[in-house]
């Protein structure tokens, strides 16, 4: 009976161990148990809101990996490299300089970039920015 509580309790203990952290290429607004891992300015607050929210930009942008479109960190280092303007982008003025290709379904998007508030959208840009490589 001992060495039966002596195996659940090791079992037990393995199952609590904790993962460890990734290591990554760019700095992360998000939320640790540490608190926030970057502080965000208000604007990219509230471009944060959009982002997991009624913007749905999460659906197919991902932080450090592209699911249907260029992730958050590739769409951030692009435009500060070829000093584009997103907020423009996101009107539906602005040519794709991402990933052309995908251009058809991101303009799908618009209808809902297009309703946006301007600070709302430069909230967005701001949040975006956050995810530039260090």
């Amino acid at each position: 009976m001992k060495s039966l509580i002596t195996v659940l309790v090791v079992l037990v203990l393995l199952g609590c161990k904790s993962e460890e952290k990734k290591e990554s290429l760019y700095t992360a607004p998000a939320d640790t148990a540490e608190g926030t891992a970057a502080e965000l300015s208000p604007s990219a607050n509230l471009g944060k809101e959009i982002f997991d929210g009624k913007g749905n930009c999460f659906a197919c942008h991902k932080p450090d990996q592209k699911i249907i479109g260029p992730s958050i960190a590739e769409i951030a280092k692009i435009y500060k490299e070829k000093n584009g303007n997103i907020v423009e982008f996101l009107k539906g003025k602005g040519e794709p300089i991402v990933d052309p290709s995908q251009y058809e379904v991101m303009k799908t998007n618009f209808s809902i970039t297009k309703n946006l508030s301007d600070e709302e959208l430069k909230g967005l840009e701001d949040y975006i920015y956050n995810f530039q490589a260090p």
